[in-house]
This record gives structure tokens, C-alpha cells and sequence, in this order.
């Protein structure tokens, strides 16, 4: 996957897991009175679930300020539509436990976070 996932034009680190999510919006939806389904669909939009492998002070700080701001562009691989796309996303949680307190170690045991499609 490297060279495949890039944050505002920029080649990230590769991630050891990525996992697309495709996800229908609806607005008001329920069920009618014959319990059909009644759905106001408005559109199809994505999450980017992503975690990094063990990863060097310098390494997760890159990570961590390339999804800084409100919102940016993800150039990443898509299932839906069979190529390399990019779309403007915003960043949820990030998570990045710590791996080990030696200098001569990574420092974090890797990172988490999920990138949302505006």
C-alpha cells in the first residue's frame, strides 16, 4: 500500500490496518404503517479506519499534525469505485498507547484514528 494513502498530497507512513467503510446518510427514515420501510436516502459518504504498527516520536507527530486541520484531503484506495481516489475528510479520535520509555525503542505502540468524509 505505500505511495497509496496520502493526507493533503503528502505519502503517509503505511498503515497495517485500513479498513473502508461505506456509509448510507439518510435523513427522516422509519417505518409507515404497513411497517414498510420509508427512507429519505441523501447520500453515500466514507470512513477510513486506520492504525499504524509501533511508530517513532517523529514518525506519529508527522501522522498527528498532517490531520490537524478541519479538514483535508485522503488520496486512498476505494473499494466502490475500483481505483485510487481522493476525497476531502475530517479527522475522529486518535488513540496511541505507549510502547516502551527507552530511547532506544519506539516510543508508542502505534496510533489509531479514523478519517470521516466531510
Amino acid at each position: 500500500m505505500s505511495g497509496y494513502l496520502q493526507v493533503n498530497g503528502t505519502n503517509v507512513k503505511t498503515p497495517k490496518k485500513f479498513v473502508v467503510g461505506i456509509q448510507a446518510i439518510d435523513g427522516e427514515s422509519g417505518r409507515n404503517a404497513n411497517g414498510d420501510m420509508i427512507r429519505d436516502y441523501i447520500t453515500t459518504k466514507r470512513k477510513l479506519d486506520l492504525e499504524w504498527p509501533p511508530l517513532t516520536d517523529s514518525e506519529i507527530s508527522t501522522l498527528l499534525k498532517s490531520v490537524m486541520s478541519p479538514f483535508f484531503q485522503v488520496t486512498y484506495p476505494d473499494p466502490m469505485e475500483g481505483k485510487i481516489i481522493t476525497k476531502t475528510f475530517y479527522v475522529g479520535d486518535r488513540n496511541s498507547p505507549t510502547y516502551s520509555w527507552n530511547d532506544k525503542l519506539p516510543k508508542w505502540e502505534g496510533l489509531s484514528m479514523n478519517f470521516i468524509e466531510r
